[in-house]
């Protein structure tokens, strides 16, 4: 979104503020109008009733005496009430003028916990190549491999924050529908790195493979979110499985890890932002990434979903339609 786009849209939030603050002041100015009026009708009396003796009087007919002291209440009252109404209306102004920025300033919250939270894990993966090509030089032994490594885990930051600056304009990504397949081994080879780490292993098996109407960069980060999701739970020695198949046009990848389960939350809340689990993870988590994954797959059609959880596993479904 553009300056010029911004601008437009406060000029067009001005705009309907001051037409309903114009439209409501007219409502309850008529509304005072109309209800002194009707008093004035209520309580006037014919001016020949001022006169005795039944004589006419000139000027009598349709003249009619109002008696001050009965309206002047009235409109002190009415006047209050106006003050007061009129009050509201700006209240309620007020309120609908700062809701634009009260939405950007939110954008602009979840946009920067969002792309952190992206980037934490690439950058974690960063870091550990950078330990082990220090250990390989030290040691003598070849590097040339890790430095490809690095430079692809280099180029996915990029990637992933090119995505989320795009997600958060609301743009698309053109191009060739994402393999589910490729995606999946990217993704996995990635989080290697902190796999190894915690000692946990990371298969994965693909019994039939498919493209997505996604770009491949942001079918790489959803994987990436479970599969760390997984490697985090998971005790040393145990393995984390990553299955991709298709059923009625629908690309199904499953993330199975073997840690003790989802406890202190319902399955489906651990979606919510910020939602968290009672057992801790080896890093601290935030929350955000299976409501990234969640948000991401509904906008493309699909929809993630806690399969199955117990204290020997959880396994988590993310479905993605099959591009046409």
């Amino acid at each position: 979104m553009s300056d010029l786009d911004d601008r437009r849209r406060v000029q067009r939030a001005a705009l309907s503020i001051g037409l309903y603050v114009a439209v409501a002041s007219a409502i309850v100015i008529a509304a005072g109008a109309g209800i002194l009026l009707a008093v004035i009708l209520v309580s006037r009396r014919p001016e020949s009733a001022e006169h005795g003796g039944g004589f006419p009087h000139e000027g009598s007919g349709d003249d009619f005496v109002i008696d001050a002291d009965k309206i002047l209440p009235w409109v002190i009252v009415l006047g209050l009430l106006g003050v007061m109404m009129l009050a509201l209306v700006a209240w309620l102004a007020a309120r609908r003028s700062v809701r634009p920025l009260g939405d950007a300033l939110r954008l602009q919250r979840n946009f920067v916990a969002d792309a952190s939270h992206e980037l934490r894990t690439p950058l974690t993966t960063l870091t550990s190549r950078i330990q082990v090509l220090q250990r390989r030089h030290e040691r003598g032994e070849p590097i040339e491999e890790t430095i490809v490594e690095l430079r692809r885990d280099a180029g996915m930051m990029t990637d992933v924050l090119g995505d989320l600056l795009l997600a958060a304009e609301g743009g698309a990504v053109a191009g060739d529908p994402a393999s589910v397949d490729e995606a999946v081994r990217t993704a996995v080879e990635s989080l290697r790195p902190l796999a190894d780490e915690a000692g946990v292993t990371l298969a994965v098996h693909v019994r039939q493979s498919a493209a997505v109407a996604l770009p491949t960069v942001t079918l790489v980060r959803l994987v990436v979110a479970l599969v760390d999701n997984a490697v985090q739970y998971s005790p040393s020695g145990a393995a984390v499985t990553v299955t991709t198949t298709v059923e009625d046009g629908v690309a199904e990848i499953r993330v199975a890890d073997h840690g003790s389960g989802i406890h202190g939350i319902a399955p489906d809340a651990v979606f919510e932002r910020f939602a968290r689990s009672t057992e801790s993870g080896r890093r601290r988590s935030f929350g955000l990434g299976l409501s990234l994954v969640r948000d991401v797959a509904v906008r493309a059609g699909g929809s993630v979903a806690v399969e199955g959880t117990s204290s020997t596993g959880t396994t988590f479904l993310l479905r993605l339609p099959v591009a046409g």
